[in-house]
């Protein structure tokens, strides 16, 4: 029962924290994606700098354009982080049930993590490519999350799947770090609720904001060129086709590095990693801070909850 409460309860609180970092960054996550997407030689860009896509948003009054998707996107950040924080914690507790040790080693803790992600790029890859869609789309034209999914063949829904697997590298590298680092800041402290129910440690906002920057910076900078390809993969429409009188060829891994290569050469794989950075080490330090404050608010709902159910049990037990 503790075992399964307590992964719910890391379940509620990482869901929360990125519903709430996903949408106060959000225009920032179109501008980098919309950069990332652009696939030209330098002499014919349209975005050379990220702040090029805000100030066509501005220019042409689609501001609100800037939002586009958050709906999707939030669906999906919402059920992947309840997804990967429940099956993290519920397969590290087993694993640390299991083999009878007090903590987890560096190696397990990058499997446990990478098992987690790989399930949950499978479960909402769908609600990703859509969302990629919608943000890379022109401003004002985005379609809808049914159009998005439905305007190809539901194959195609599952576009950039394969680096998506790879990239769970990404937050294995950064809760291992996060955990860590969290486990040498608390390791002296220990919190117990009454029944002997073990209430989970809570960083400090600074410290949990501190820690989440430093992990997620370390796993963006080492699996940015997939992640540029993931959203070409995904992107609305093939630059290389904006006037649609040939059919779109599918787009491959191979494909989309031959043409970063031939087009932006060794530096294209990196274009946009100073934006890549600052979204996702401020939304993973958002994501992280917030989890920690949400989680112990969420322990003591769920136990006034526990204990309000078996009072109600026992009484009817009484009566009858």
């Amino acid at each position: 029962m503790v075992l399964d409460m307590e992964s719910l309860v890391e379940a509620t609180s990482g869901a929360v924290g990125a519903l709430v970092s996903t949408t106060i960054l959000y225009p920032l996550d179109t501008c980098k994606s919309k950069y990332q997407a652009e696939n030209r030689a330098s002499h014919h860009q349209k975005y050379r700098h990220i702040s090029d896509v805000l100030w066509e948003a501005i220019s042409s009054h689609q501001v609100l354009s800037l939002y586009q998707g958050l709906g999707t996107k939030n669906l999906q950040s919402f059920i992947s982080q309840f997804v990967y924080f429940y099956g993290y914690s519920f397969f590290k507790r087993l694993y640390l049930r299991d083999s009878g040790s007090k903590s987890i080693g560096t190696a397990a803790n990058l499997v446990i993590a990478a098992a987690a992600g790989a399930c949950t790029a499978i479960v909402t890859q769908p609600l990703d490519t859509a969302s990629s869609r919608m943000q890379t789309s022109d401003f004002g034209k985005s379609k809808g999350l049914w159009k998005s999914l439905t305007e190809d063949t539901w194959s195609r829904a599952f576009d950039g799947l394969g680096i998506s697997l790879l990239l769970t590298t990404n937050p294995s590298i950064q809760y291992t770090v996060f955990d860590q680092l969290k486990l040498r800041l608390i390791k002296n402290k220990t919190s117990k609720a009454r029944d002997d129910i073990p209430s989970p440690e809570a960083l400090s906002a600074f410290s949990a904001f501190v820690l989440g920057a430093v992990s997620k910076c370390i796993s963006t900078c080492l699996t940015y060129p997939a992640i540029r390809c993931k959203v070409m993969i995904q992107s609305a429409k093939d630059e290389n086709e904006e006037d649609g009188s040939k059919p779109k060829p599918r787009k491959t891994v191979s494909g989309i590095f031959c043409a970063i290569w031939e087009k932006e050469g060794l530096l294209g794989f990196f274009k946009g990693l100073q934006a890549q950075m600052l979204k996702t080490v401020v939304s993973s330090a958002l994501l992280l801070m917030i989890k920690e404050k949400v989680t112990k608010t969420t322990w003591i709902l769920m136990l006034a909850l526990r204990r309000r159910f078996m009072l109600v049990t026992r009484t009817r037990l009484k009566s009858s």
